[in-house]
């Protein structure tokens, strides 16, 4: 930012709080004060619309929109935030195509960094499921789903087939709830397509850990959901967790092992890791602000937003005597903020954010929802209707209003879209977690990776030739297994189960053998590790 003598703001984060932050702040300060917006992506999603985006219901562009264009006047800087100096008032950042080390000061730093996801409790979870928090978390899903459809439609094995068309959704709150209503529509309208698939083998199950789905709504509103969902096929699952997760199964807390390939996860939502390091006071995950939204003990650092645990009393004790992380609250401390910076810059006292929720809204699906407003509470078709028209008027810039509402006159009457979007990525590196028995991969089967074990144990069988007895190894925590056919040619020569819960670190293949040829160390290591092993030298690298 340049040196011009002004006051500097500078705002962390581009979702609902820090974009309506910076537009505020821009409104009332922007002639006395230089505003700047630091984001790792150069446009604002807007959050509630992701399940459709998943759904194929509306297209990308329709639940984004640059921020650049939504806050004329405001410095926009797309760059990865690394760290905060709080007494330096310097924030540290990557930016550009080098990622360049880059240090941004500030005067009033404003903390709108949102939550990210924690699955690390549940074992597996992490490893397998899906999220619904970002654009490409959407086009991820979508994609996932079409893809399962279209293995399902092939296969000739029936518990596989099974297995394909069980989707699983843990967390039944309002994104939950939207993306198992969408997820269906989706999965229902494109059906047509796939000649093999009845929709009878199809199964949707959305697993929560409370006695009622929607807690955050009447519970009246929760069990007309829950009916809802039965009639349309969706399987509730109340008082019941996540105990393990693996790429073909789910295991929950009340015992039931439940076959399936597709789990998202709209469970565990936590603090952003910049959040976490930063040396301000915390409690459960945010960070702690007074009524104003001023981080306690400091004068110039200022938090909104679900990073921030704002009261909405002096003396707070219940869950609702803060303010809730929903788009509606953050918008309207948005506007408190700004008006207190400037009271700030005027030298009067900030006032205390004071606001009362006007209702909240569920889409189930289906043309139908959920919603209490203004304490009327409303269910079915009016519901659905009034949630599409307030989220209509809540996202910004007329010409996506006019192409959402197309989209959704469009998807009324046409089908859903099956094409399959964006390239898909290469296997690289990742971490899969298996259950004890867990088949890895059996004799026959592609060479896709070289296998490391991180954690557990597993057993290799390769099977005897010529009459001589099976070779079984076990192999345990940083063993490795997977090479010599990757470092060869052809097919895998044995198979693979898990002795234990096992956590495996995977390499894809090609960047296994790209590392290997590339590094002599490797090189020697897997030479010795042949001959002392198979009692043969190392074949050639293929890449």
């Amino acid at each position: 930012m340049a040196q011009t003598g002004r006051q500097r703001i500078l705002v962390l984060g581009g979702g609902f709080a820090g974009m309506f932050a910076a537009g505020e702040l821009q409104r009332r300060l922007g002639t006395s004060a230089d505003i700047e917006l630091i984001n790792e992506v150069n446009y604002f999603v807007f959050q509630p619309l992701l399940p459709e985006v998943a759904a194929a219901a509306i297209s990308t562009r329709d639940a984004v929109a640059p921020l650049r264009q939504l806050l004329p006047g405001v410095k926009v800087r797309q760059a990865q935030i690394f760290d905060v100096d709080l007494d330096r008032r310097i924030v540290t950042i990557f930016q550009g195509v080098q990622r360049r080390y880059t240090e941004v000061a500030y005067d009033h730093l404003v903390i709108a960094l949102g939550q990210s996801v924690d699955l690390s409790g549940f074992p597996g979870l992490a490893d397998h499921a899906l999220t619904i928090k970002t654009l490409s978390d959407a086009h991820k899903l979508r994609n996932h789903v079409i893809d399962r459809l279209e293995h399902a439609d092939i296969t000739a094995l029936p518990e596989v087939k099974k297995e394909l068309l069980t989707f699983t959704i843990v967390g039944g709150g309002f994104s939950g709830v939207e993306t198992a209503g969408e997820m269906r529509d989706l999965i229902t309208k494109s059906l047509k397509y796939y000649s093999n698939i009845d929709a009878s083998e199809v199964r949707i199950l959305v697993i929560e850990f409370a006695d009622r789905i929607l807690a955050e709504l009447a519970p009246s509103l929760g069990e007309y959901a829950r009916t809802f969902f039965e009639r349309q096929g969706i399987e509730v699952m109340l008082e019941t967790g996540v105990k393990e997760a693996t790429g073909t199964q789910i295991e929950t807390t009340k015992g039931d092992v439940i076959g399936t390939r597709t789990i998202v996860a709209t469970i565990g939502n936590a603090p952003s890791a910049l959040v976490q390091k930063m040396d301000l006071p915390q409690a459960h995950g945010r960070i702690k602000t007074d009524r104003k939204m001023r981080v306690e003990n400091s004068a110039n650092v200022w938090a909104l937003g679900d990073a921030a645990l704002i009261p909405l009393r002096d003396d707070p004790t219940e869950r609702h005597h803060w303010a809730p992380p929903t788009a509606q609250f953050a918008v309207r401390e948005a506007r408190t903020l700004a008006q207190n910076i400037e009271a700030v810059f005027d030298g009067r006292e900030p006032e205390d954010f004071v606001y009362q929720s006007k209702g909240a809204m569920a889409s189930l699906g289906a043309g139908r929802g959920v919603a209490e407003v203004y304490g009327i509470r409303l269910s079915g078709r009016k519901a659905w209707l009034l949630w599409r028209m307030y989220y209509l008027s809540f996202v910004p810039g007329f010409a996506t209003k006019i192409r959402i509402a197309a989209n959704w006159i469009l998807d009324a009457v046409l089908g859903r879209s099956i094409v399959q979007t964006g390239s898909g990525s290469p296997i690289g590196t990742r971490y899969v977690h298996y259950r004890k028995g867990d088949r890895i991969f059996e004799t026959g089967n592609r060479a896709d990776g070289f296998y490391i074990v991180v954690k557990g144990a597993v057993e290799l069988t390769i099977p005897g030739r010529d009459g001589h007895e099976d070779s079984v190894q076990e192999i345990g925590a940083k063993g490795h297994f997977g090479d010599r056919v990757l470092l060869g040619e052809g097919l895998r020569t044995g198979t693979v189960r898990a002795l234990e819960a096992t956590e495996i670190l995977v390499v894809g293949a090609e960047d296994f053998k790209r590392i290997v040829a590339a590094m002599p160390v490797l090189d020697d290591y897997f030479d010795q590790y042949f001959a002392s092993v198979y009692h043969q030298s190392k074949p050639g690298v293929q890449i």
